[in-house]
């Protein structure tokens, strides 16, 4: 990311999505500059700790971004290990203030593809949403998608012949292969493809073996991100991520 200092936001509004998706409406008058078009860019938050009585930084995604508005959503999975921007975003209200810093690059598919694959666990819905919005309308292919609960599903308008498949998983803390599973059920497609997926490091790891070694998609044309991992904080999954970015090359 862009080095720049944090921005002071205050909180304009905020709704739950679905029991487990909160969406933060952003605003103020430091929000003025940022620049246009930067849906599913990273941006870095500054939130309270209360267990080291101190500052973290966590990473999220622009969800929405009205420059005409001077406004900028971001959604938060309310997940209950009471991270500490879970817990910032179940309790937030209007008038509250934080440090935002970015953005940083932003992650899409290659919509030029002959077809997509999106997967996903509820971290990467955010980003996951900004791309199925952004699809051609002649795109085909599929998203798939892990969750909560049912309740937890959302609505979105696809071309026909792309497909939404969504995964059930009431305990995301303990390492599965639900997501990998059903990915692999799926017909694969003729003509090249573009693959998307962002989910915990494990699944992120089958993942792309999968697509890489499996079905020789090249490099180029994947995108496999970690965002994070069971049992590890946020600052000991970078550790691991860069790790394992080094040695897969």
């Amino acid at each position: 990311m862009p080095k720049s200092s944090p921005r002071k936001l205050t909180v304009i509004s905020s709704h739950q999505i679905t029991p487990n998706m909160k969406r933060i409406t952003l605003g103020g008058s430091a929000l003025e500059g940022f620049p246009p078009n930067q849906e599913s860019a990273y941006i870095k938050l500054q939130v309270p700790d209360e267990r080291q009585d101190s500052l973290v930084t966590r990473t999220y995604t622009v969800r929405n971004y009205r420059e005409n508005l001077n406004e900028l959503d971001v959604d938060f999975f309310l997940h209950g290990d009471g991270g500490p921007a879970s817990a910032w975003a179940s309790r937030a209200q209007a008038g509250d203030e934080i440090a935002v810093a970015g953005p940083g690059g932003k992650k899409l598919l290659d919509f030029s593809a002959d077809w997509f694959v999106l997967a996903g666990d509820m971290t990467a819905l955010p980003a996951i949403s900004v791309n199925i919005e952004q699809l051609p309308d002649h795109a085909r292919g599929y998203a798939v998608i892990e969750i909560l609960h049912e309740s937890d599903i959302q609505a979105f308008q696809t071309p026909d012949a792309f497909e939404i498949h969504w995964v059930i998983n009431p305990t995301p803390e303990k390492e599965n292969t639900l997501l990998l599973d059903k990915v692999m059920q799926l017909p694969w497609l003729e003509g090249n493809p573009s693959i998307w997926a962002a989910c915990e490091f494990s699944s992120m790891r089958a993942l792309r073996r999968y697509f890489k070694q499996d079905k020789n998609v090249p490099k180029k044309s994947v995108y496999v991100s970690s965002y994070w991992k069971c049992g590890l904080s946020e600052e000991q999954h970078k550790k691991i991520k860069r790790t394992d970015a080094e040695t897969a090359g």
